[in-house]
């Protein structure tokens, strides 16, 4: 079954005009392959619907607002609340959106806000130093790279938003493993170390070393360590929780960034961390990582 409108529109059409969405029946080539998307897009287009409700809503009224058999809609609505995107009235056994929607939607917000407020002070740290800038962020335990901004040399990084970065081998990564959950160093040190270049970390005992003298300095650098020539040096930031919300890193050639960076770069990039994390909520300096 493929329904015909979005499920924004669905919602809107059945609010609006009290009419069922259109739903359009698969040809019969394509039905079988198309059954397995048929099946989420449904249960996508249930969630959605609860969502934009105001009130919680019975099954029936579900079965005829996406023109489905109510046994149907009943197996996709109970698989939604056993994983908690939805929960029934247990006095009207009506539907409505489940509590975990809300728990994600704030999880999303928080990890997101971060490339709100750090922005200006990307800008401001580019115009100061002229290199390339970087905000990571962690999603699932991964360094994820949320926005670079290319610096004013010949020389252009390839980092995007969205790609994963190297916990051992990388400025954000050991700053993650340096501030973040314990978890992740503890983890990571069960893990070989992917060696990139002759400059890369190869034992977990180097990397605890390495991770004790960041959370003793309050930023972390990778000169050579996953592409030759190339240096980052990257600060923590945190948010309202004093948690570790991410990292601003300054990008660049070792000749311009060296491996035991200019004091100017250190103030440069832990100063503009600070901003952001006060943008975030941050009281101001928290504590620099765990024990480990």
């Amino acid at each position: 079954m493929v329904l015909s409108k979005s499920p924004p529109a669905a919602a809107k059409a059945v609010k609006a005009t009290g009419k069922t969405p259109v739903v359009a029946t698969a040809p019969a080539d394509s039905a079988r392959s198309k059954a397995a998307t048929g099946t989420v897009d449904l249960s996508l287009y249930l969630l959605e619907y609860l969502v934009a409700s105001r009130k919680p809503v019975g099954v029936t009224d579900l079965a005829k607002a996406f023109n489905s058999s109510k046994p149907t809609v009943y197996r996709h609505i109970q698989a939604l609340v056993k994983h908690g995107f939805a929960r029934q009235d247990e006095e009207t056994n009506r539907y409505e959106a489940g509590v975990k929607l809300l728990v994600l939607g704030e999880l999303l917000r928080e990890r997101f806000n971060i490339l709100a407020a750090a922005r200006n002070e990307m800008s401001l740290l580019r115009e100061a130093t002229g290199q390339a800038i970087s905000l990571s962020a962690l999603v699932n335990d991964e360094v994820i790279t949320l926005e670079l901004l290319q610096g004013r040399s010949v020389v252009e990084f390839g980092v995007k938003p969205g790609r994963k970065m190297d916990f051992h081998a990388t400025a954000h990564g050991k700053v993650a493993l340096a501030f973040g959950p314990p978890r992740l160093l503890e983890n990571h040190c069960l893990e070989p170390l992917k060696s990139w270049t002759p400059g890369t970390i190869k034992t977990p005992q180097a990397l605890r070393n390495a991770i004790k003298a960041i959370q003793k300095n309050g930023w972390a650098t990778a000169a050579n360590e996953i592409v030759g020539g190339v240096n980052a040096i990257a600060a923590p930031i945190f948010d309202h929780r004093e948690a570790y919300a991410g990292a601003i890193a300054i990008i660049g050639s070792t000749s311009l960034i060296a491996a035991k960076p200019a004091k100017e770069f250190i103030d440069l990039v832990t100063a503009a961390a600070r901003e952001v994390s006060r943008a975030l909520g941050s009281r101001g300096l928290p504590p620099k990582g765990e024990t480990v």
